[in-house]
This record gives C-alpha cells, structure tokens and sequence, in this order.
C-alpha cells in the first residue's frame, strides 16, 4: 500500500463521533506535552548525576563543549545569566526562549582561530584513522580456550566493580573527595549494578550476537532504538536523531555539541574482549560503535580503550599495554597530545599525584564529562596502580572527574590481566550476581550469563569468519 493510499482510507473510513462538551478536554494533551517540555529544560539547566548527585547544567556545558572544540562561544554566553534565572523562578516560557537563543547562537557560532583545536586532524571514521594509525599485526590468541572465558569473566567483573566504584564519587574533584571521604579503596556504600554506561555495551553484544564481526553503525544504532529508551548528552542527542532517521555519523554530529565527550571512550571496553590481541580489529569496532553519537576525538577515546582490553589479553604488564594503546592513537590527533603529555609527566614522576594535579589544572577549562581529563586520568591510574588492584581502584577514585566511567575500563582492562584471584572479595561480594538496567529486554538477568553470552558470541564469530577466509 502506498502512503497516500494509507491516508485517503483513514480518512474516507471514519466516522464523525457525537461529540459532547467533555470532548474540549482533549486539547489538555497538547498543554502537558508542553509542560514536559518545560520540565525537561528545567531538568537539563539544573540536572544532578543519579549516583553521585555531582552538578551538571546541560546547556551551559554545552557552550564550554564549543569552546573545547575550538568556536568563539561569546554570543552564546550572553544569554546564560537570562536561562538561569528562568531555571530558577521555573519559568517555562522564559526557558525556552533563553535556550532556543543560546542552541541558535552555538549553531552560528564562528571558529576561533586561536584555538589550538585547530592545530590538529580531524577524524570521522575508522577509515581515517586506519591511515594514520599503526595497530601492529595481530597477537595469536586462542578464544576458545579456558582462559579466554577466564578473562571475560574477570573483565567484566573488573568492569562492574569499577561502575560501581566510581559512580559514588563521580563528577567531583580530588580535593572535593579527600575533603569529604579521605583516602578512597572501595564502596562507599552498598553498590548496585544500574548505571546507563553498561546498557549500551549490552546493546552492542545484542547486536554482535547476530551479526558478529559484519555488524554495522547502522546495526548499532537500531539495537539502540530497540532497547534503550533515553541518553544523555551526546547519546541522548544521538537517539533524538536516530528517531529523525539520522544514520552514523550524522547521528553522531547533527546539532550534538559533546561529541568530544566521554560517552565512546565508556562503552568500548567490550569492543576489545570481542577482539583479544587484536587492536586493529578492536579499533574498527569500536569506531563503528562511536560514531553513533560521538566524532573525531570523542570516537578516539573509544578507540583508545577498546586499545588498553584487546591488549590486555595477550601483554604481560600494564604499563606496556598503556605504551602501545598510546602510541596507536593517531599522532596527529589532539586526543594523541592528551595521553601522551599524560604518559610523559607519568615516566618523569615516581608518584600519581603531582601527575595528576598537573592534568587537572591542565584541562580545568574542560567539563568533567570531557574526554580529556578522563583519558589522562585512566593512563596515570593503570601507570601508578602498577598491576596492583586495589592501588589501581584507590588512584582512579581519588582522581575523581567521571569516576565510573574510567574507573570501569581501567579496572576491565587491569582484571583481565590479573584474573579474579588477586581481587578481594570486598569487592566482588557486594555486587552480588545480577546486573540491573533500564533498558528493554535486558532489565535484570545474571553477571554469568553475560560472561556466557560474551564468550559464546566471540567464539561464533570466530568460526563465522574462519569459515570465509577458506
């Protein structure tokens, strides 16, 4: 059937109702669809982290995000001061033109030309990064021995610990975290296993099962429309346009103003336990993955740490693993100058502190959700930590900034390393053995059964992809 057939038989089939005043009501629907209008905006000019309840005015971050990628944000700037006194009077008719005003402004907003930003690539897919970047042959790796399903399971119980973990403290500074807890080695109360940084992991491995190394961006977007309901920042800009029928990359890029962000750099540890010593292979997964919401250096970040867990698997130490995930980011790239400068300050110290404290004034003018701050603080944690677990957990606490989501790599990538021995019940124990999300289909069932799912799916790909190559 064609469309307008569709419509010219819903219209010519219906029938006027007897209508009654009560009908009039009707138009109330229109009024609470823009009441949740107002609260949304409200939500995002006054929003606190579930967690943590750490700070975070969406729009605002929004500017300072131009300002990171390099855009004279001025305009935009001066209409903050009318956007928060909206959010606080909750006046929803001023919100929204104040905000409306500041989205036009970053839309028009021109390129600062001495911004350093500039001074670097720019990179929109893999096949850009592919011709800068040297990944090294693949390491021969045997994912259907016991050991592979070892790792996977230490992986993603490093995973959840450090979700967790850091979750508690996330979006706070050192200073913030020893001021209020001190020293920081394990929960700070009873942890839980909801955390929205899993569910698109989750939604990958959905996708993966079926496709196995074949699958898509395209792929990866619809499992996300298929089973997560809502995102926030750069995802939630991402699925607004994917609903719009915006495909990777545009999904990642039209009107999203963190793309730089976190968000890719979260949720690709995963890509490397479906590609054990393979970075390459690891690097295209999760570049793929990235781009569903995220561009140039916030797909690098996951990029990076799809990097750190492939090599993890077939690497005797730590510090190795961080050299070479480093030196396989394309050297062109501003992500590449971040993790290098960390990298050097971290082999010109013998401790993590002055280290970090120098990145954090670093990169103060960045969001805590930036990629950034967070990449330099998963490279000095996993440097310092030293193969040592519980050092490694004290280190990317107390470093603060967005806790669960480098806390979670960096604990994935150390596990699968070590194995589950060296790991203290306290916290493993506490976690229990089920993970919880929001998300559709996948809102409870077992840590096992994911470990299950992960190794099988890996496995099938193998065969799948053994099979062709013959």
């Amino acid at each position: 059937m064609k469309a307008w057939e569709f419509e010219h038989k819903l219209t010519a089939d219906a029938v006027p109702p007897e209508l009654h005043d009560d009908n009039e009501a009707d138009w109330m629907t229109y009024t609470e669809a823009g009441r949740a209008s107002d609260k949304q905006l409200f939500h995002d000019w006054d929003n606190k982290v579930p967690g943590s309840k750490a700070p975070c005015d969406v729009v605002i971050a929004a500017i300072q995000s131009m300002h990171n990628r390099g855009y004279d944000v001025s305009e935009a700037e001066k209409f903050m001061e009318e956007g928060l006194k909206a959010s606080e009077e909750k006046d929803g008719a001023a919100i929204q033109v104040a905000t409306a005003k500041i989205f036009h402004a970053l839309n028009e907003a021109p390129k600062d030309p001495a911004s350093a930003y500039w001074n670097y690539n720019t990179y929109r897919t893999f096949t850009d990064v592919e011709k800068e970047a040297d990944f090294g042959a693949p390491a021969s790796y045997d994912v259907f021995s016991e050991d592979f399903a070892r790792k996977i399971t230490a992986g993603w119980m490093g995973q959840l610990i450090g979700g967790c973990l850091g979750t508690q403290i996330e979006g706070y500074t050192t200073e913030q975290i020893r001021r209020r807890f001190g020293e920081v080695y394990g929960y700070l109360r009873r942890p839980e296993t909801y955390n929205d940084d899993i569910t698109y992991e989750i939604a990958y491995l959905d996708g993966f099962i079926e496709k196995g190394y074949d699958i898509t961006p395209a792929d990866v977007a619809y499992k996300w429309l298929e089973l997560i309901s809502d995102g926030y920042s750069a995802e939630k800009t991402a699925i607004e346009n994917l609903r719009r029928g915006l495909l990777p990359p545009e999904s990642g890029t039209t009107n999203n103003y963190f793309y730089d962000w976190i968000g890719a750099q979260m949720r690709t540890p995963l890509h490397g336990m479906l590609a054990p010593g393979d970075p390459k292979l690891a690097a295209r997964l999760a570049a793929d993955d990235s781009i569903v919401s995220h561009s140039n250096n916030g797909m690098l970040g996951g990029i990076f740490n799809a990097l750190l867990t492939s090599l993890a698997f077939t690497e005797d130490h730590i510090r190795t693993v961080v050299e070479k995930a480093v030196d396989m980011i394309p050297h062109k790239s501003e992500y590449y100058a971040v993790v290098k400068h960390a990298l050097d300050l971290c082999k010109e110290n013998t401790s993590w502190e002055p280290v970090w404290a120098a990145c954090e004034e670093r990169y103060k003018e960045y969001n805590w959700i930036h990629a950034y701050p967070n990449a330099a603080a998963e490279v000095i944690a996993l440097w310092f930590g030293n193969m040592d677990f519980k050092e490694t957990c004290h280190i990317i606490a107390m470093e603060g900034q967005d806790a669960d989501c480098t806390a979670a790599p960096v604990l994935n990538t150390l596990a699968i390393m070590i194995g589950l021995a060296p790991i203290d019940d306290s916290y493993i124990k506490p976690i229990g053995d089920r993970i919880l999300t929001t998300m559709r289909r996948y809102q409870n069932f077992k840590i096992a059964e994911l470990c299950q799912w992960t190794t099988d799916a890996v496995r099938n790909a193998a065969k799948k992809q053994s099979g062709k190559s013959k």
